[in-house]
């Protein structure tokens, strides 16, 4: 397979941002009284945006009031702790460099806020990635699974798909991709297993960044 365009997740594929999004999750809930979550727990709530994220670990104990000033106190956390831990994956930049020596194209599309996913391209990657795409409904941008930022994304590249395959490590991913219509490569050292993303669909896998080149 010979792919001119990369489209990439961000959290769980290129960075390892567990550890942040744990520890700004259970600051905000123990600031509340309620119960923190384990690393694995946050793992499984990770993927469809962290509001999403902080709904699965409320819980449905409380009400929309309240629910409103937990995320807020997430958001306020995340905002001031998300790089405390969060690194890219080993291999990342190498593979990242080594496509953009090969001439090919690479986005980022994440259910992180918009402004958040270009600070954290720009931190970490700089011109490794050409365009980065967050969610902002605000916009008109829908989060993955639907295909508003990578539409939006294919837009800034000035490419089309023919030549494009999509690179994630979850559920949301594989069905982002088929949404997109385009090949789906599941990457292993992210958040969800093998096993996890066979019964959701995968079928080509990267076991370490390498395999990309």
């Amino acid at each position: 397979m010979n792919f001119d365009t990369y489209i990439f997740d961000l959290d769980g594929t290129l960075l390892d941002t567990l550890d942040d999004l744990q520890a700004s999750c259970n600051h905000a809930l123990a600031a509340y009284g309620l119960p923190v979550r384990t690393k694995e727990e946050v793992r499984r709530f990770v993927g469809n945006g962290v509001r999403l994220l902080m709904e699965r670990a409320v819980g449905d104990e409380v009400g929309d009031e309240l629910f409103e000033k937990i995320f807020d106190a997430f958001k306020a956390h995340y905002l001031e702790h998300g790089l405390d831990k969060t690194r890219p994956y080993s291999g990342i930049i190498e593979m990242l460099s080594g496509l953009k020596e090969n001439g090919k194209k690479i986005a980022v599309v994440s259910n992180k806020f918009h402004t958040a996913t270009v600070e954290l391209c720009q931190h970490f990657f700089g011109e490794l990635v050409d365009v980065a795409v967050g969610e902002n409904e605000a916009a008109g941008l829908k989060k993955k699974p639907a295909t508003d930022i990578v539409d939006e994304a294919f837009r800034r590249l000035g490419v089309g798909k023919s030549h494009a395959v999509y690179v994630g490590d979850s559920d949301v991913d594989l069905q982002t991709a088929r949404n997109s219509q385009l090949p789906c490569i599941s990457v292993l050292w992210g958040f969800r297993d093998r096993e996890f993303l066979m019964a959701h669909g995968a079928t080509l896998f990267a076991e370490s960044p390498s395999d990309l080149l």
